[in-house]
């Protein structure tokens, strides 16, 4: 691996002597004599081998070469401060990465709102986002492979809270002969066609609201359940959130049930360790909070 010659310090009094057009007002914002900035980018000049700049009456002009290093070396200096600054996030606790898994039922655009106000409060903490389905939020707690988790339930031996309701409906497409039915639709009708759901993601495997119907079709996720009954394929409930747009639309229409037409869940927020919770899991979960509050 090639040793680098240059050090930062050369390249950031480079910067400086350009961005303050001479080597005076450079030492004046580095802080530092005019002497030990020339220095440095003359030293810089004879370790590349290359004439990066010249003086014009008391301005400091790059060269062709000088221009293109330029560039280079402010994004050097920037990252170099990034990882400093990344350094004493580590040192005060704030964590390099979240591990949050979500069940699917959570409203997407609950989400999206969470992450975009976490974003510029992240100190560059990355996020790693988990779908899971019923169970499965239980199993990533359990695999100890998240920090955060939004559940249906709160698995035994861990902590939580209620976060949201989520309505489900019944839905299916406008031309599905379940609409055709003139009287309000019993399980006696609904056993008769395809019954659109989705599968556990963990392994006890639950079959929530599965009518035992002999034609199931079983899904891997909310959208793909969406996008098979949008085409006429099936019926199933839906979270309301997640299609009020497909009604809007005419790609999905509620169904005229005696009893069951909707269903609502309860949503938990569950920390994988409430002891050892960090700065930016406990801002993450705040928001969390803040926004389904503010939506429901």
């Amino acid at each position: 691996m090639h040793t680098p010659k240059v050090s930062l310090d050369q390249w950031r009094a480079l910067i400086a002597v350009i961005d303050c057009a001479g080597y005076a007002q450079a030492a004046e914002q580095l802080h530092r004599s005019q002497s030990s900035v020339s220095y440095a980018v003359k030293r810089l000049q004879t370790q590349l081998g290359l004439k990066l700049l010249h003086i014009e009456g008391r301005k400091a002009v790059l060269s062709e070469a000088g221009n293109v290093l330029l560039q280079r070396a402010r994004q050097l200096v920037s990252d170099a401060s990034a990882i400093e600054q990344h350094a004493r996030y580590l040192e005060q606790g704030w964590e390099a990465e979240i591990c949050l898994a979500v069940e699917a039922s959570f409203p997407t655009h609950y989400l999206m709102q969470v992450l975009k106000a976490f974003e510029p409060l992240a100190n560059e903490t990355q996020i790693r986002l988990h779908e899971v389905v019923l169970s499965g939020a239980e199993d990533i707690l359990l695999n100890g492979d998240a920090d955060l988790v939004i559940s249906p339930y709160i698995p035994q031996g861990f902590l939580g809270e209620e976060l949201l309701k989520v309505k489900f409906i019944a839905v299916a497409h406008p031309d599905h002969p379940l609409h055709k039915i003139k009287h309000k639709l019993t399980t006696h009708d609904l056993e008769r066609e395809t019954h659109v759901i989705v599968s556990d993601s963990g392994k006890k495997g639950i079959d929530a609201g599965w009518l035992g119907n002999v034609h199931r079709w079983t899904v891997t996720s909310l959208d793909s359940a969406r996008k098979v009954i949008s085409n006429g394929l099936g019926f199933g409930w839906l979270p309301e959130k997640e299609v009020e747009q497909a009604i809007r639309n005419a790609e999905l229409k509620p169904l005229r049930l005696k009893e069951g037409g909707t269903r609502k869940s309860n949503l938990y927020l569950v920390y994988a360790n409430l002891q050892q919770v960090g700065p930016a899991t406990e801002q993450l979960a705040q928001l969390l909070k803040q926004v389904s509050i503010e939506n429901s």
